[in-house]
């Protein structure tokens, strides 16, 4: 897989000197990589593949019996879209393994590297036993090992190059060792290599990933209730996160979490909990919060135009679910623009780096047009809805924008100005 998780992992694996053969089903990806780009938006990452390229440790292929044989380890990192009932789907993973079992002929480490539920190790030996055994090959040892990504999109070189931990879940020595030295220079200055048993590295990942929602969702609840009574949600979180054992981290309020992890990996692990008898409450209502925090934006529309939004064009700043990426999978945007349109609006949206997977995603949708630039985007506006928070709209041209937009109002869905600062300004 040369997704976000295959290509970041392969091309810094390839930058300490490992030879990496990258391989994906999609051509359309790997000519992408041939012709010398990469198929997403993440800082820093063209250099490093480019580099990697030219000095011969990376390579791409479409060949899959090519690249099981290329490696000693074999890393799965295959999507797990969510099913319909909330589970990971795991076919992608499975055949992947199963395509390991049908093509490797010496030993293998096969790695899970993408987030998967609670037992898909086991899952995936056993896929790759049965192939072994269709071949007559049943005593070919292999070990399956879970080494789950902790990798923030926008940030992702530097998280892996620099990790803060490298989990891996293996109970064979052979694989131990040889991912250990796999790590090693990327933990050179602090040991931070945590060794599990399988079944707790998969846990981890799902367990970081619904507490960083469970705190988003914790502060969305809360700014929505300050609102009422009154309190300045931003000095709220000054105030809690100056306390050492709450930090600062993943407190902000605004329009709801999205992107590929988060809102699949809560529902996935409510899910595992609903199957082992066990209710996730906490996991459902963090959830829940959040399917109601992307529609903050357009109660305080309707509160101010009405639920008629006929005639009303709105500007769209940020369209992307984080700033620095060009993700646009569960973006809270998307919900916004669905209820603006369906209410008869238009929108005009501009975002710095994702209007190309807008387009693909939303393309269609009557009545949304993309701009070419943030004040480009407030040309015939009536008002400015604020989505996600890039740096290009922190410090913008106010008396620009007071000129531009029609009824002078802004929808600040992520807090990025002062109220008194825009008032200030006639906004």
């Amino acid at each position: 897989g040369t997704g976000y998780v295959g290509l970041v992992t392969g091309a810094c694996l390839s930058e300490m000197g490992n030879h990496v053969m990258c391989l994906d089903v999609d051509p359309a990806k790997i000519q992408i990589l041939h012709d010398g780009g990469i198929p997403i938006h993440e800082p820093g990452l063209l250099e490093v593949v480019r580099r990697n390229v030219a000095a011969g440790r990376l390579e791409f292929t479409t060949d899959v019996a090519r690249s099981v044989a290329h490696g000693t380890i074999q890393f799965i990192a295959v999507g797990t879209p969510p099913d319909e009932d909330g589970s990971a789907d795991l076919q992608y993973v499975t055949a992947a393994a199963r395509n390991i079992g049908r093509l490797m002929t010496d030993f293998k480490v096969v790695v899970d590297k993408s987030t998967v539920p609670v037992g898909t190790a086991d899952k995936v030996r056993s896929a790759i036993a049965d192939e072994l055994a269709r071949r007559d090959l049943g005593s070919m040892e292999f070990a399956v090992c879970s080494n789950p990504e902790f990798l923030k999109e926008g940030a992702a070189v530097n998280d892996f190059m620099r990790p803060d931990r490298v989990v891996v879940g293996a109970e064979d020595e052979r694989a131990i060792l040889l991912m250990k030295a796999l790590y090693q220079p990327f933990v050179r200055n602090r040991d931070r290599l945590l060794i599990t048993d399988v079944r707790s590295a998969e846990f981890i990942k799902y367990a970081a990933n619904a507490m960083l929602a469970t705190r988003i969702s914790f502060m969305n609840e809360l700014s929505r209730l300050a609102e009422r009574v009154g309190a300045d949600i931003e000095m709220v979180r000054i105030g809690i996160g100056s306390d050492p054992r709450i930090g600062t981290q993943f407190l902000y309020p605004g329009a709801g979490y999205g992107g590929s992890c988060f809102p699949k990996d809560v529902k996935a692990l409510a899910r595992t909990s609903a199957e082992h008898g066990l209710p996730a409450r906490l996991l459902n209502a963090v959830e829940a919060v959040n399917d109601e925090q992307k529609l903050v934006l357009v109660d305080k529309i309707v509160a101010k135009y009405g639920e008629d939004l006929s005639g009303k064009t709105f500007a769209m700043w940020g369209l992307a679910f984080k700033p620095n990426t060009d993700d646009m999978r569960e973006a809270p945007s998307r919900v916004v623009i669905a209820e603006l349109l369906q209410r008869g609006a238009k929108v005009q949206a501009y975002d710095p780096v994702a209007v190309e997977e807008a387009q693909r995603v939303m393309g269609d949708w009557a009545g949304l047009s993309f701009s070419t630039g943030a004040m480009a985007a407030l040309e015939g506006a009536h008002a400015l809805v604020i989505v996600t928070e890039w740096k290009e709209f922190r410090t913008p041209d106010f008396d620009a924008m007071r000129e531009a937009v029609q009824d002078r109002v802004v929808f600040d869905g992520r807090n990025l100005y002062e109220p008194a600062l825009i008032r200030g300004f006639g906004l």
